[in-house]
């Protein structure tokens, strides 16, 4: 989710559950060590619970940024050992270490020594021709002996070479039962299954073979989907149950940005898939998206786009 789940998309999505664990996108030992860790890593509290995915390989690095991470008062640091992207690989982090499962052994036992903090690891099944049951289990089995206790599992093998990251969540099968067996074989884990998962009903029967479930890139297209997880999932009654309360939060959040110099298209992208599936969604979309990223643009915007998905109710009612 690179460029995807910053902090203002991760504020949007808080506003719809309050249990759900929510994930950072893919930040690199590198740009925390070298970069600037105030930028990379501050976050709104309202965010909670949140885990830090961690991008990188050699275990010092990995540990100093664990702390920071502690530091900066995140509930977990979660090890990307999924990503295929090429600019990935040529980090040295990423899928292409699932072929390296002491060095992901050795980051984890190294940076639970330092903090208190889970620190879980996101994988593939597999990777290039090594998609055999054998490999996921080694994999899991070396990571484990090191402590980590959670694995996140996308269920698709990744090809380093010759499929993009786009090509790669797509044209590999996903298989299921390699994750489901994977629960069966390591109970005392708790192992939480990814891929192609686009509904909550689809949540709830995956959950009756793992312990959980991520939905990454439906969540952030049809955003309401959210909105269900506190009561389908978590018995709890809604976080929200009306689309409009949570645009005036946001409206009130952008606002608040605006004064801080933050352009609204930077949070405006977020939100387009908010009305997903209603009357007037495609006007919301297209006003926001032919306009946001004027220079003019400002919370105004927002509330030209509202007008036009209650015009479009309208002419549906």
């Amino acid at each position: 989710m690179l460029d995807w789940t910053d902090k203002h998309c991760r504020y949007f999505h808080r506003l719809l559950t309050k249990h759900a664990v929510l994930y950072t996108e893919m930040v690199t030992t590198g740009a925390i060590l070298h970069g600037q860790a105030e930028r990379y890593l501050s976050f709104n509290q309202a965010e909670h619970p949140l885990a830090l995915q961690l991008g990188g390989s050699e275990p010092n690095e990995m540990t100093q940024c664990a702390t920071i991470a502690a530091d900066f008062g995140y509930d977990e640091v979660n090890i990307n050992v999924g990503c295929p992207s090429e600019r990935v690989q040529k980090g040295a982090f990423g899928a292409c270490l699932m072929a390296e499962p002491q060095l992901i052994a050795d980051c984890v036992a190294s940076m639970q020594a330092k903090i208190s903090i889970p620190v879980t690891v996101k994988n593939r099944i597999g990777i290039d021709d090594q998609d055999d049951y054998e490999g996921l289990h080694q994999f899991i089995s070396t990571v484990a002996a090191a402590g980590c206790k959670t694995f996140i599992i996308h269920a698709r093998k990744a090809w380093l070479k010759g499929l993009s990251p786009k090509e790669n969540r797509e044209i590999p099968p996903l298989c299921y039962e390699l994750v489901y067996q994977i629960k069966r074989e390591f109970p005392e884990l708790e192992i939480i299954i990814n891929g192609g998962i686009t509904s909550l009903s689809a949540c709830q029967e995956h959950m009756q073979h793992v312990d959980g479930v991520m939905v990454g890139r439906e969540a952030y297209h049809n955003p309401w989907l959210l909105a269900e997880v506190d009561t389908v999932i978590y018995g709890d009654k809604p976080q929200s149950d009306d689309r409009y309360t949570v645009l005036e939060a946001m409206l009130v959040y952008i606002e608040q940005q605006e004064v801080a110099g933050v352009r609204v298209s930077h949070i405006g992208r977020h939100i387009l898939g908010l009305f997903q599936g209603l009357p007037g969604a495609r006007q919301w979309r297209r006003h926001l998206s032919e306009n946001m990223h004027k220079p003019e643009a400002n919370l105004n915007l927002f509330k030209e786009a509202t007008k036009k998905v209650l015009d479009g109710q309208a002419r549906f009612l």
